[in-house]
């Protein structure tokens, strides 16, 4: 899970172009602020290639927070 979160911290510095960001399970699109829908789009497809995944639209819609993403990535990978 370790590696999960530093490539996903990774994703997430580079599509909102913010270096100082730190994710944390806890996080939604309310605490960051230049996450908006277009950024959105823009993260779940970086995130899918870097780690070779395709999320449903099912997955994307029960997901309310970072700790969600990162569990489905976790489970994807197994």
């Amino acid at each position: 899970m370790e590696e999960i979160i530093a490539k996903t911290n990774d994703i997430f510095r580079d599509v909102f172009d913010d270096k100082s960001i730190e994710i944390t399970r806890e996080m939604t699109a309310n605490d960051v602020d230049k996450w908006d829908s277009l950024t959105h789009l823009t993260m779940i497809a970086k995130t899918e290639e870097v780690f070779g995944v395709k999320f449903k639209l099912k997955e994307l819609v029960k997901m309310k927070n970072v700790g969600d993403m990162l569990d489905k990535i976790q489970e994807k990978l197994q």
